[in-house]
């Protein structure tokens, strides 16, 4: 497919990010509100909100999309918060472009290092797995983070050399 990207949000995408993260079978409801929150806070207060997103979509119909910004407090430490790709358009590499795009991007800001956090619940292998082909590197795992059982796993790609 052809993907159409964009850097601006819409307030139509209020529900498209909803619709994105509810795809992909993944997140309980509260997590949803939450990835919806993030668009709200980008939409009301822009830059400084410190949320930044890239969209791909092609004839109005959602890929897939990713949330990050500069950790607070740190220089040249970025999230992605973020990552999601609908459950029909997964396998097919946008979720590698999303990613690609995005450590352009952070780069291009004088981004050095890219953190992300995920569970180490066994459901999300294939998610801990698409970080590891993306060449990022385990930095921790805390036992039991989330919830009995469920760790949280986190992983860390150094972009810039110091």
């Amino acid at each position: 497919s052809v993907w159409n990207l964009r850097y601006e949000l819409q307030p139509s995408d209020l529900l498209m990010i909803r619709k994105i993260v509810e795809s992909t079978g993944f997140f309980h409801s509260y997590e949803v509100d939450i990835a919806v929150e993030l668009v709200e806070e980008r939409l009301s207060h822009g830059d400084a909100s410190g949320y930044h997103f890239i969209i791909a979509e092609n004839d109005s119909s959602p890929g897939g999309y990713v949330c990050f910004g500069e950790i607070a407090c740190t220089t040249g430490s970025f999230d992605v918060y973020w990552i999601a790709v609908t459950k029909e358009h997964q396998g097919c590499g946008l979720g590698r472009a999303l990613m690609t795009l995005t450590e352009a991007r952070i780069a291009a800001s004088g981004g050095r290092r890219i953190y992300l956090e995920t569970s180490g619940r066994s459901d999300y292998l294939p998610t801990r797995r698409f970080y590891e082909r993306c060449n990022y590197d385990k930095a921790a795992e805390l036992p039991d983070f989330y919830a009995e059982n469920d760790s949280k796993v986190i992983y860390v790609k150094c972009i810039q050399k110091a």
